[in-house]
């Protein structure tokens, strides 16, 4: 089976490709799909009608969080990015500041939702091979599905850490107000060329493991360089989510983005 996925401007295409057999791609124009003859228009059709339901379903979480008073944080990466770590710093670093909620997604196990449980947030855990097909990203359908054992009404700031994956996460919208990815420098410099998408839609990109950095052959300068040609605007926060350090930049880009005041209460609102 093909997949498929969305253009910055709301174009759809889907790719069909069996490698089961050798052969050679032509990539002089990847955007023609005219060979498949029998069903590409329909296929495109079909794929158009799934996003626009997941776009419906994801301005209804959007529209919910927003009538809660909810800011939300879609935050992605590469699986073993530092994520849940990040995570496990942040919550305790807003305590006091905001009520959190996380909703946790993942192929499979509880694992990260485990290690976030018990810090001071707010944990529905959301496994896509529970029915979901076992996707590698989340969806507006399985976000809503999450939500629902979340208590809304006590929160300010829900993050949803997304399933570790640089392509699909970034194609669906969940109903976020924000998008953010963390990014580790064990990485290598040239993953916002490779997985343009990603770090196109991200609004922040923590860049992670910098406490490894005198270790690894890592150009800082030249990452920068080739995020700076995919996405100019994306605001770079370098910090360790091993040891803390640097993890006040990031803090307060959260706060910035939820209107968080420094006493603890939400811009225009009394304290809690």
């Amino acid at each position: 089976m093909g997949r498929f996925h969305r253009h910055p401007d709301g174009t759809v295409h889907s790719h069909e490709h069996d490698h089961d057999h050798d052969h050679e791609h032509d990539h002089r124009d990847v955007g023609d799909h005219s060979g498949y003859t029998e069903t590409g228009t329909d296929r495109v059709v079909v794929l158009e009608k799934i996003l626009g339901e997941n776009d419906r379903i994801a301005d209804s979480n959007r529209a919910d969080l927003s009538g809660h008073g909810i800011t939300t944080v879609n935050l992605m990466s590469s699986p073993g990015a530092g994520k849940t770590t990040l995570l496990a710093r942040t919550i305790p670093a807003l305590e006091g500041r905001a009520r959190i909620g996380i909703l946790e997604g993942d192929i499979a196990t509880s694992l990260d939702a485990d290690a976030l449980t018990g810090l001071g947030a707010a944990v529905s855990l959301v496994n896509t091979d529970a029915g979901f097909g076992g996707e590698c990203h989340l969806d507006a359908i399985m976000v809503r599905a999450g939500l629902a054992r979340l208590p809304l009404d006590e929160l300010d700031l829900l993050i949803i850490e997304n399933v570790g994956n640089l392509v699909c996460p970034a194609e669906f919208d969940v109903g976020q107000d924000a998008r953010a990815m963390v990014y580790a420098i064990t990485e290598g410099e040239e993953k916002p060329l490779k997985y343009p998408v990603m770090f196109r839609t991200a609004e922040v990109v923590v860049v992670n493991k910098m406490d490894l950095l005198p270790h690894l052959d890592f150009d800082m300068g030249l990452f920068r360089e080739n995020l700076a040609r995919i996405n100019p605007n994306a605001t770079v926060i370098e910090l360790s989510a091993r040891t803390g350090e640097g993890l006040e930049p990031w803090v307060e880009w959260l706060a910035g983005v939820a209107g968080i005041g420094d006493s603890g209460s939400v811009a225009g609102e009394p304290g809690q």
